[in-house]
């Protein structure tokens, strides 16, 4: 197996993987052509705000996506993003989605996924990296718990969809 950096060719399967991920986690809303054109962007896209003489920090670029690989075919993928950080002074990154197939699942995949991902952020910059997880998600609770997250203590996440009508209250 190997952990590496996604490219274009990989996205039909990452297109599959994801379809995988949003079903397995019930998440609605699945369109394969506007995901598709959302990992071209971000495995291509610059960092928002980066130029070319930048300061002594190297910019990170808008995201990362690493996939695992198994005999041709992908068994797992982690999506990150990056954002501008004063309070973490520098950039960031939150991982948007973590998938490992599950007769991949229990083999190390996972902690190689974040360990280059961990790596790659790191080299460019990023000074920190955070995740969401579902409150009765116990096995990825103990997953990331093994490999050094842990809750941001006094803090709770809030949401606001931007793109949504507001209903009158």
């Amino acid at each position: 197996m190997s952990v590496r950096a996604a490219t274009e060719r990989d996205i039909p399967q990452l297109l599959a993987l994801i379809r995988r991920y949003w079903d397995f986690e019930g998440i609605a809303g699945f369109e394969a052509l506007r995901i598709e054109l959302l990992l071209k962007q971000l495995i291509g896209a610059p960092f928002p705000g980066a130029s070319a003489s930048s300061s002594a920090q190297v910019a990170p670029p808008a995201g990362a996506v690493w996939v695992a690989e198994s005999d041709g075919r992908l068994v797992g993928y982690v999506v990150a993003v990056t954002l501008w950080s004063l309070e973490h002074l520098g950039p960031m990154a939150e991982i948007d989605e973590m998938f490992v197939v599950p007769e991949a699942r229990a083999r190390g995949v996972g902690r190689q996924l974040l360990t280059s991902l961990e790596q790659h952020l790191a080299a460019r910059g990023c000074v920190r990296l955070q995740l969401q997880l579902g409150v009765s998600n116990t096995l990825a609770r103990a997953f990331y718990r093994r490999l050094g997250f842990a809750p941001r203590e006094g803090y709770a996440l809030y949401d606001k969809p931007l793109n949504a009508p507001q209903r009158p209250r």
